[in-house]
């Protein structure tokens, strides 16, 4: 017998790359969120730098998050669900030599795909002012050791350029051409503002090409097949999730405070035999089924 809801085998993001069609990843930050992700059928999860440092945390998006708290994250996640998990590693958490042990550990924790941008630390949310960026040589070495650090050619190295906003869209497509020289397998322009940026970095960029759909951010929100159409490979919603658990759960304690009870809102909730199914329940029954001896009474 087999136990599935502790030994989880992952899909290969790569072979998605590989087959036709737009992979869509929404974005998670624990294993709750992970487990919607999955039992709602898409193919991937990016795992949010920023929703693990809100959740961790209690921080926003502007570089504290480290290393020790996305590989706990991390590990969680990958153990909890069978998709193929793309690891938000922010800059590396440093120079390549730090890079060379974020991709270790990560890998070793279950990340199909760690994504690496060229921000400088501390880095900021990539819809946000003030970011300033690394010189291209330095990320280059930082791309080139993440492929030296992977154990494993099925590991997939996004890299994300934010160059957009502060030097203009050429140098952001330029970035983001020699990223994919350096051995990138998806690269990552963040925060263009209009279709037409988005159809010329599709077409400039001679590999696979990631779309961040941030509502209220600087990027136009397009349906999926507009994106598929423009040239993307891959689309994420890092913060969806993130921004609609808040909000239920601001109006859940909203209707507490105001009628003393919960019963308003019940309509809006998982029954509880719902929420436990999500977690494996009928599985843990079967397991306990056969190897927890009841004593006799």
């Amino acid at each position: 017998m087999t136990v599935p809801e502790l030994r989880r085998e992952h899909g290969s993001l790569r072979a998605l790359l590989a087959r036709p069609g737009l992979v869509v990843a929404p974005g998670a930050y624990d294993v709750l969120t992970a487990r919607l992700v999955e039992r709602a059928g898409f193919p991937a999860i990016y795992m949010t730098g920023s929703g693990v440092s809100i959740s961790a945390l209690g921080f926003p998006d502007i570089g504290l998050v480290s290393l020790y708290e996305v590989c706990v994250r991390l590990e969680q996640i990958a153990g909890a669900v069978g998709l193929p998990v793309i690891a938000d590693a922010d800059t590396g958490f440093g120079n390549p030599l730090n890079v060379l042990r974020t991709v270790t550990e990560l890998e070793r924790r279950g990340a199909a795909a760690i994504q690496l941008e060229d921000q400088e630390m501390p880095k900021k949310c990539g819809h946000e002012p003030g970011r300033t960026l690394l010189p291209v040589e330095e990320m280059v070495a930082k791309i080139e050791a993440a492929r030296a650090a992977r154990s494993s050619p099925e590991l997939v190295i996004v890299a994300r350029t934010d160059a957009r906003t502060t030097d203009g869209l050429a140098e952001a497509i330029a970035r983001g051409r020699r990223y994919a020289e350096a051995g990138a397998d998806v690269i990552f322009v963040e925060s263009p503002e209009t279709p037409e940026e988005m159809r010329a970095i599709c077409a400039g960029i001679p590999a696979p090409t990631l779309a961040n759909m941030v509502e209220g951010g600087r990027t136009p929100i397009l349906p999926q097949r507009d994106l598929a159409d423009t040239g993307y490979k891959v689309v994420i919603y890092p913060n969806s999730l993130t921004r609609v658990m808040a909000r239920a759960g601001q109006r859940l304690l909203d209707e507490l405070k105001r009628a003393g009870t919960t019963t308003g809102l019940a309509a809006d909730m998982l029954t509880h035999g719902e929420l436990w199914d999500l977690f494996g329940r009928r599985e843990w029954e079967r397991l306990e089924a056969k190897f927890v001896t009841r004593k006799q009474s």
